[in-house]
């Protein structure tokens, strides 16, 4: 059951109108069977607004209270002690996180049982500015020539933010600590060969204006969007799966589609990352041939 669903979470702002934690539920509950999929299992760390986003949210990781039984959590270890994350496996669980006013689910790039051993690999393209989507565009296309070379096929979503993710499923025998050491390692040769627009330089102050190619997703505990996630941003838009042929065309960007929208975006054209997992790849010949470059 969605408590308070009359809570407008997304103001209406900049041309776009207000949308309700009843509408935000209703969403993620449509989205289920596509989403469910490719979550599931996989640690969660909760992006909540209980105010809205226009207040200040909060990241919530723990859930050793106030849960129901039915629940599925997993313990993991941190530096000082133990986190229990929620794990959503079907429609009702993730319901119960969008009822806690979680707008974003940010998941592990591994999952339950064995979480040292990523079953994706994730670059996240963070653009310093808006105002230049033709270098993102060639950003990412970029990146999965680069990949192609390197014998990885990757898909890639729209973060609902300000750039891409690129995923490439791995079979899942990497620890996760040779899996951000390539992440990285790939990341400053694609800085190297393109240095006016690329940088792997954190700090905003940093960057010059270029793309950040974010490797950090890769690490123990670190997370990134959910596929199908909702971000709080005005619009309510959808960090969605798109082609790499629309990329190319120029026809997606960063926020194109929406809680509004991704209905109607799945019933005509699907699940875009339903072969992924057919096609996951080991890391053993693409080290080796990045070793080479």
């Amino acid at each position: 059951m969605i408590t308070h669903p009359e809570k407008v979470l997304f103001p209406a702002d900049e041309g776009h109108p207000a949308v309700t934690k009843g509408e935000l539920a209703a969403y993620y509950e449509a989205i289920a069977p596509v989403m469910v999929p490719h979550i599931r299992a996989r640690p969660i760390t909760m992006e909540r607004y209980p105010a809205g986003i226009h207040k200040k949210g909060f990241i919530h990781k723990d859930v050793s209270k106030g849960f129901p039984p039915w629940l599925t959590r997993v313990e993991v270890p941190k530096k000082d002690g133990t986190v229990h994350h929620p794990i959503v496996t079907d429609a009702r669980s993730l319901l119960w996180i969008t009822n806690q006013n979680c707008i974003t689910p940010h998941v592990w790039t591994s999952r339950v049982p064995d979480l040292y051993h990523p079953d994706v690999l994730v670059f996240d393209l963070d653009p310093s500015r808006a105002d230049e989507p033709d270098v993102l565009r060639a950003a990412a296309l970029g990146l999965r020539d680069f990949l192609d070379e390197l014998g990885l096929p990757s898909w890639v979503k729209t973060s609902g933010s300000k750039g891409f993710h690129i995923v490439v499923p791995l079979d899942g025998k990497a620890h996760m600590g040779e899996v951000a050491g390539f992440a990285h390692r790939a990341g400053s040769v694609l800085v190297e060969r393109n240095p006016k627009h690329l940088t792997q330089e954190f700090s905003k102050a940093d960057r010059g204006g270029r793309i950040l190619v974010d490797t950090g997703r890769n690490g123990y505990g670190a997370t990134f969007a959910a596929v199908y996630a909702v971000r709080p941003k005005p619009g309510a838009p959808v960090s969605a799966p798109c082609t790499w042929e629309e990329i190319a065309r120029g026809d997606v960007a960063p926020r194109t589609f929406t809680l509004r929208t991704m209905p109607a975006r799945v019933a005509d054209v699907g699940d875009l990352w339903s072969d992924m997992r057919r096609r996951r790849r080991s890391l053993r010949r693409a080290i080796a041939r990045l070793r080479r470059l």
